[in-house]
Parts: C-alpha cells; sequence; structure tokens
C-alpha cells in the first residue's frame, strides 16, 4: 500500500521547469554592454587627445622659452638694433611686433617677433608650409629621425604673442632701467578652443 502511494506521489509531482533568458532581460544586456562599449571608446578618444595636446603643449613651451631666450642673447652680446630703447613692442616705438604673429624665424637681430622676421624653411632653400611659419621634422613610420620618410610638421597653427610692459618701482614711479617681457604662445584645439603657454622675464637696460 505505501509503495503503491509512493509511486503514485512521485508520477504526479510536478517537474521541475528549465529557465532561461527572456527577451526583456537580453535587451537590458545589449543596452548594458553598449553603454559599456561606449565608455570605452570615449576613454580611449580622451586618451588619444590628451596625448596630442599634451605634445602641443610641450611645443608652445618650447617656443615660448625660445622667445625670451633670444631676446636675453640679442640683448648681451649687443646685437645691432638691439639698444634698450629697442626692446619695446611697435605701437610704443620699439621693434617687437604687437598682438599674435606667426612664429617665424628670427631675421638679422637674432629675435622672433619683430619687424625683420623671415619666413623658415625645412631643408636649405626650402620653405617651411603653412606661409612660411616654423616647421619641425618628425620621424615617420619607421620611428627613425633623418631617413627619407621624415614628415614635416607644420606649426602654422600656433602664434606668439610678445608683450613688453613697464615696470614700477615701489614709490609707483616707471623704473627707466627696466622692462617685462610676456612671452605667449597659443594654439587651438580641434574643437575650436585654445590653449596657450606664458612665459615671462626682466630685461634691464645694463647688459
Amino acid at each position: 500500500m505505501d509503495a503503491a502511494v509512493t509511486a503514485k506521489v512521485n508520477r504526479t509531482k510536478p517537474q521541475e521547469r528549465q529557465s532561461g533568458f527572456t527577451l526583456l532581460e537580453a535587451l537590458i544586456s545589449m543596452v548594458v554592454m553598449t553603454v559599456g562599449l561606449l565608455a570605452v571608446v570615449a576613454s580611449l578618444t580622451a586618451a588619444l587627445a590628451a596625448v596630442q595636446n599634451g605634445q602641443n603643449d610641450l611645443i608652445a613651451r618650447q617656443k615660448a622659452v625660445e622667445a625670451l631666450e633670444s631676446i636675453y642673447t640679442a640683448r648681451n652680446s649687443q646685437q645691432p638694433g638691439t639698444s634698450f630703447a629697442s626692446i619695446n613692442n611697435t605701437v610704443n616705438g620699439g621693434i617687437f611686433l604687437t598682438g599674435p604673429q606667426p612664429l617665424l624665424c628670427a631675421g638679422q637681430d637674432g629675435m622672433v617677433g619683430t619687424t625683420d622676421d623671415v619666413p623658415c624653411t625645412s631643408a636649405p632653400g626650402v620653405p617651411c608650409p603653412g606661409n612660411g611659419a616654423e616647421c619641425m621634422k618628425l620621424p615617420g613610420p619607421d620611428g627613425v629621425l633623418g631617413t627619407a620618410d621624415d614628415t614635416i610638421m607644420s606649426l602654422a597653427s600656433f602664434t606668439r604673442t610678445i608683450t613688453i610692459s613697464q615696470v614700477l618701482l615701489p614709490s609707483g614711479a616707471v623704473n627707466e632701467n627696466l622692462v617685462a617681457v610676456t612671452v605667449t604662445v597659443s594654439y587651438s584645439l580641434s574643437d575650436g578652443k585654445a590653449r596657450s603657454y606664458t612665459t615671462n622675464g626682466l630685461i634691464s637696460a645694463y647688459s
């Protein structure tokens, strides 16, 4: 009797159903995966932009420092046309061009940003692209500089502003023997925004 009842109970016991993903669960999983992939792509894009901006930041810094050093060198070596009175912007009777200027190369006075600047060259007799703005030779696909596949990077998107300003004494009077030089190199990002690097220095009437 008991065996028959047990057998009957076992036969009538409902079988467990096999579970799986529903359509809604599959759709939710696809959405989550898509969001994750988009986040990865955005991160990679931001990383590439940061690398590019880092290179341009380094160039901007280098060109700003070079401009300031060229003024010190020309002044200390007493290059022709580099009297203390000439260390001023053209609007004030000096030799330094006013406002943002392309990164041309120094002329006879040995200083960039002045009225005698000349177009730069990538090789003797070969002007740099971008209306003669400075250019840099970079290694090509082989990763070796100085080989046939080297590439030329134009700095035509960069500008340099050299501003000469007065220095005041503690009394508020103008220091006639000292001027402040501010060099700002700027460039535009792909989204239209601008970045810049600024360096400052003082030039004395006594070389």
